[in-house]
């Protein structure tokens, strides 16, 4: 085995030693050089992966949910980057374990996103840390950002304590920064575990969507219909609030334009009372044809709250025949508005009613005023909160359009529903009755539509060679087919009204529900329809991420408990003994032979 042959011959046995010596001295030498090349290497092996660990972040996604993958439009928006984004996170510090599963989500989303570019970096604070002078001024600076901070309740083994936390996070660009909700609003009745898992679902979403919207250089606009006794200003203020951090909004009277601008990035048709001319729709339907975007969010019938309050009885009547002139255009984009009344006996808002003989008001289930659960597949709905509806109608697709049309319902009433076609007669007099269950059986009714895909123009021949040619005389091209385009439709236009008191001049808040209290999500579900109809990036495609909550069954947990402790305790240490003896047996065996 050495690395020298010695050959000793008869010249006496001192030199035979003599080289003998040498050789293993060589042969040790050897081995002490081999060694120590083999550490160099391990240790520059060591420090490559590690080097490359610090630069590359890589793994392989194998949740049935794809949780740990961002989705292809987040990927290229982070790609066009071409400055630093800084993620301030305040949420550090002592937390119970599902804020710190949040805590640890939030990292996790911004090391992926660290992976796709360089240009992201973070940091997590704690705004509660430090003396008492500073986390007054800090909570104040942040109160003054529109960052509110939620109380915890944290339980421990020998005391209970509350505090303030923030589950923020300010993204800054460019000099511009948006404060980011992570956790998301309470929504009384929804376990905490369940507002946690969503909060994390939608983390790649929210932090995405504020730097698309910290990237845009010039803000879409937005336009309000008017002409048509639409919601006045102060009915539409806090949507409107809202909006202008990051949108142009204005009105837009059709009856004073030629046509409209196609960098109009929304049309809303906010709950009109009287008809449309055929010169106004004619508009609408060439700004489709040019890839505008509409939301129509319109009343069938005229009715509301006071109108029974001021009389015994009160028929509703249509705003105008034919849907305020509008049924036809929306049947030719595939859609209809139903001269009906939904009402939900299993999910609906309260209204004060005298029932005693005292005068003293209680709060009776409306059955008009219907509170729907959003469809949870789709973007714009995913994860989204109750909504309020008053006196909704249904909406009806059309079997046939000229061209494909892809058609997904958001908004739908409760299983227990029923159906009131006009003309009908309303009073309270339905709540002096206990409600007949067998009545409600019309199954789930879709308020809500929204419509995708190349739209085909109302007036492809409809429209005279008259029109064409003032048309094409103001510069204007006359379209039958769309491009690619999108539109929202909800039969009830008080979705988007917020409480108003025209002599004070003072507006709530959007889904306020002044008699039961309660916040509903009538705002979050406009804003992202908004978003989902202006986005061309697809980022919102994000909010349909879902982290599927796998929770135990606490009962089937505490009966099985001793038999799955003898399962994971003892099973493991009985295979370890059989392991053993077995060894030994066959050590034993094998040096017997």
């Amino acid at each position: 085995a050495a690395p020298y042959v010695i050959t000793c011959r008869p010249v006496g046995a001192r030199k035979c030693q003599l080289l003998l010596s040498f050789g293993e001295t060589c042969q040790k030498k050897s081995l002490v050089t081999k060694s120590l090349l083999n550490l160099a290497l391990v240790i520059g092996i060591a420090i490559c992966l590690n080097v490359l660990s610090c630069n590359i972040s890589s793994y392989w996604d194998l949740t049935e949910d794809k949780r740990f993958t961002l989705t292809k439009p987040t990927e290229r928006l982070l790609e066009k980057l071409d400055d630093r984004v800084y993620v301030q996170v305040l949420l550090d510090g002592e937390f119970p374990a599902g804020f710190k599963r949040l805590q640890k989500a939030t990292r996790n989303i911004l090391n992926d996103f660290r992976a796709v570019t360089g240009n992201v970096d973070y940091e997590f604070e704690d705004p509660s840390r430090g003396t008492i002078e500073e986390i007054n001024a800090r909570r104040a600076q942040l109160k003054k950002d529109g960052i509110r901070a939620k109380n915890l309740l944290i339980e421990g083994s020998d005391e209970r304590k509350q505090v303030l936390i923030y589950p923020y996070a300010i993204v800054h660009y460019k000099g511009r920064s948006i404060p980011v909700d992570i956790l998301g609003e309470d929504v009384p009745g929804k376990p905490a575990e369940v507002a946690l898992n969503d909060a994390v679902a939608l983390l790649e979403y929210k932090l995405a969507n504020a730097i698309q919207k910290l990237q845009i250089t010039r803000k879409p606009a937005i336009a309000f219909t008017e002409g048509h006794q639409e919601l006045e200003n102060l009915e539409i203020r806090d949507i409107t609030e809202t909006l202008l951090p990051f949108y142009d909004v204005g009105r837009l009277n059709l009856d004073s334009i030629v046509n409209i601008h196609p960098e109009i990035a929304v049309l809303i048709v906010a709950k009109p009372r009287t008809a449309f001319s055929e010169k106004d729709k004619f508009k609408i339907d060439q700004y489709v044809m040019n890839g505008g975007k509409v939301m129509w969010l319109i009343d069938a019938l005229d009715v509301h709250l006071d109108s029974l309050r001021k009389q015994a009885q009160y028929v509703p009547l249509p705003y105008s025949d034919n849907l305020l002139n509008l049924e036809n255009l929306l049947f030719s984009y595939g859609a209809k508005i139903n001269n009906n009344l939904v009402l939900d006996l299993q999910k609906n808002s309260r209204i004060p009613q005298i029932i005693d003989e005292r005068g003293k008001a209680t709060l009776i289930p409306w059955y008009y005023h219907l509170v729907v659960s959003p469809n949870q597949e789709h973007p714009i709905t995913k994860s989204l909160g109750l909504i309020n509806l008053l006196f909704a109608n249904t909406i009806d697709t059309t079997s046939r359009t000229k061209t494909p049309i892809k058609k997904t319902f958001l908004l739908s009433s409760s299983p227990k529903s029923r159906l009131q076609y006009y003309p009908m007669r309303l009073n309270f007099e339905i709540l002096k009755y206990k409600p007949d269950p067998e009545q409600f059986n019309k199954g789930s009714q879709p308020i809500s539509l929204l419509l995708e895909g190349e739209f085909a123009a109302h007036y492809e021949n409809r429209a005279t060679p008259s029109v064409i040619d003032g048309w094409q005389m103001a510069g204007q091209e006359f379209k039958t087919r769309s491009v690619p385009t999108k539109m929202l439709i909800v039969a009830d236009g008080d979705i988007i009204r917020n409480p108003a008191d025209k002599a004070t001049d003072k507006y709530g808040p959007l889904g306020f529900n002044r008699y039961e209290k309660f916040q509903f999500a009538n705002k979050d579900f406009i804003v992202n329809a908004i978003e989902y109809l202006i986005d061309e990036e697809g980022v919102i495609a994000a909010r349909s991420k879902e982290v599927k909550l796998r929770l135990l069954d606490q009962v089937r947990a505490e009966t099985e408990k001793t038999k799955w402790q003898l399962i994971n305790i003892g099973l493991p240490l009985v295979f370890l003994l059989v392991f053993g003896f077995l060894y030994n047996y066959w050590r034993r065996w094998r040096y017997a032979q």
